[in-house]
């Protein structure tokens, strides 16, 4: 009786649970699936660039980890506010709190379990599609990668478990702490609005603070470090509550009074509409500021990482090729490229000394990598050879050569020293492409024969780097993008949950409008208006924490911004589609026909 009871309770609400649903299958199956690629140890050690992804993806799955976990006690005191007066009945007609009780245990445990079947099964298709993209980007392939990983699927399944038996939990302790009358009058109550400015100034003034403390911390990264991190984290959250909690009933109750002295078609009922609940609303839209901050952070963070690639590789090397005696197959090679700066030096070895002409040196002066004191290194051209900068010449042509036991020595001298030098003579090569991304096949080639030359002892290629590079950014790429739409998932869940939560309390004033003459068009107008202001609110401060955010990241990419656009377009595409059927799903609540007779 009491599990029939919790189904056609559960089938009453089918709505609000598929919203709980959706969040937490998208949670689940990339929890799965970042584990999966973390753990897969035959699939690891086939590969020493994969270890370093699935470093990448651990980290990954406890942020999603933490997040998960505010998000499913958030939503379920959402359900419970949503089920209280159901709940409240039950007692007036008798039922006992602890069999009120065991119908929330049966259907938290009931969601939890569905929502995990359909989870790992996704969970496992997406371990699939991405693990053979991974291995593709990374020119790799794998006999033993499985996406289906049975330690994976009992970190997942024991995880969640706990997680919602916690949960269960949660809303059984408040069911205990509450009364019938509370419980059954519980959607009828007003979040009353009580503004006193000497709090409302100290909150304020306190966000403000807590808010430039993070930001600072933030950009000055390389200043304070792990601490800075830590900091940020808590005075970021903190500060984005408080300033919800101060600035945003303030701005709204403001606002609505102008709208009552223009007395503008609906926009005073518009602005009435978001200060009926304010109190819990701000709660709400910092939460989904900073899901927001973390789901935007998160994408592009990621196409930070994979953008800067090129640029961290010119500033590595400023040559994409560098060749000792180029062998008739590379010649090819570097035929079929298009070179923007080329270089070929001349030498002459006797014994274990180098000697290169000086004037030849000086007429075609050579791009070379240089530190400052401070460890900030700078690509430049280096100036005529010199003593003084003897060290930097010998650098940049010594890095050409492959690793040897034996040591080599460098001996710069005039043309007239150099003709009378007897001993071996060779080149040494070096090609700066016109670009270093359109021309990976030639270099991977060329790569592959200097290994065939040199086996083990080849010199560090531009291209391994790049490589090593890229197979990290790649995870961080993946990593970013389902981070980011798992965030996504659940912050637009949480403005559903309190937006349709308060839906159906809202359909008897849209009737009275309607009953008095008020065109539906306009209603629908004011509609998109209030959510619209609903979702621009954390949006705007979500845009700020990651804007200032990425400055974080500025002492491990070049570039951080570089394309930055194209994850805030992403987001903002995704967002508006939340934003499209948020309001679709709410006028079908709240503009109801049957209501309006």
């Amino acid at each position: 009786m009491i599990f029939k009871l919790a189904l056609s309770s559960m089938r009453s609400r089918l709505k609000d649970y598929i919203v709980l649903l959706l969040g937490l299958v998208m949670s689940i199956s990339i929890f799965y699936m970042f584990e999966t690629l973390a753990l897969n140890k035959a699939f690891i050690q086939e590969n020493a660039m994969i270890n370093a992804v699935g470093f990448v993806f651990q980290a990954g799955s406890i942020l999603l980890a933490i997040i998960t976990i505010a998000y499913v006690l958030y939503a379920n005191s959402f359900l419970f506010s949503l089920r209280q007066k159901e709940f409240g009945m039950y007692m007036t007609l008798g039922a006992k709190k602890r069999k009120i009780s065991l119908i929330m245990f049966i259907e938290t445990m009931f969601i939890g379990l569905i929502s995990l079947v359909i989870g790992i099964l996704l969970g496992t298709g997406l371990a699939s599609v991405i693990g053979k993209a991974l291995m593709n980007q990374l020119e790799f392939h794998s006999n033993t990668y499985a996406p289906f990983y049975l330690p994976s699927l009992i970190i997942t399944f024991v995880f969640f478990a706990i997680l919602f038996i916690l949960s269960a939990f949660t809303n059984i302790l408040q069911i205990s702490k509450v009364t019938v009358l509370s419980l059954v009058h519980g959607d009828a109550k007003a979040e009353k609005v009580i503004i006193r400015k000497k709090a409302v100034v100290v909150k304020a003034i306190l966000s403000i603070i807590l808010l430039v403390v993070g930001y600072y911390c933030m950009i000055r990264i390389e200043t304070t470090q792990y601490i800075g991190i830590i900091v940020a984290l808590f005075t970021i959250t903190f500060g984005t509550y408080l300033f919800f909690a101060t600035f945003l009933p303030l701005l709204i109750q403001k606002r609505r009074e102008k709208q009552i002295l223009k007395s503008k078609r609906l926009n005073s009922f518009t602005y009435a509409q978001l200060n009926f609940r304010i109190s819990q609303l701000t709660r709400v839209l910092a939460t989904v500021a900073m899901l927001i901050a973390l789901g935007m952070g998160a994408i592009a963070v990621g196409f930070a990482f994979q953008n800067n690639g090129p640029l961290l590789a010119d500033r590595m090397d400023p040559y994409d090729i560098k060749i000792v005696d180029p062998t008739v197959k590379e010649k090819q090679e570097t035929q079929n490229m298009t070179f923007k700066e080329e270089m070929t030096y001349h030498y002459k070895q006797k014994n274990n000394t180098f000697y290169f002409n000086m004037e030849e040196l000086n007429q075609n002066p050579i791009l070379a990598q240089t530190y400052s004191k401070d460890g900030k290194g700078q690509t430049k051209r280096l100036k005529a050879f010199t003593n003084e900068n003897r060290s930097e010449w010998d650098t940049a042509i010594y890095s050409a050569f492959p690793p040897s036991e034996a040591e080599r020595n460098f001996q710069f001298v005039s043309a007239a020293d150099f003709s009378k030098v007897d001993g071996k003579s060779g080149t040494v090569y070096f090609g700066k492409t016109t670009d270093f991304v359109t021309h990976l096949e030639q270099l991977k080639k060329i790569d592959a024969l200097q290994h065939d030359r040199y086996g083990d002892h080849m010199a560090g290629s531009k291209y391994s780097a790049y490589k090593m590079y890229s197979s990290f950014a790649s995870g961080t790429v993946f990593m970013g993008f389902f981070l980011g739409f798992a965030f996504l998932t659940m912050m637009a869940s949480c403005l559903m949950f309190k937006i349709l939560t308060g839906a159906t309390q809202d359909i008897r004033r849209y009737a009275m409008l309607q009953k008095i003459g008020v065109r539906e068009r306009l209603l629908k107008q004011s509609i998109y208006k209030e959510m619209f202001l609903i979702f621009l609110f954390p949006c705007i401060i979500g845009f700020i924490h990651v804007a200032l955010g990425m400055k974080m990241f500025g002492f491990l990419l070049i570039n951080p911004y570089y394309h930055f656009y194209v994850p805030i377009l992403l987001f903002l595409g995704i967002y508006c589609i939340y934003y499209f059927i948020t309001v679709t799903l709410y006028k079908g609540i709240v503009l109801k026909k049957e209501t309006l007779k």
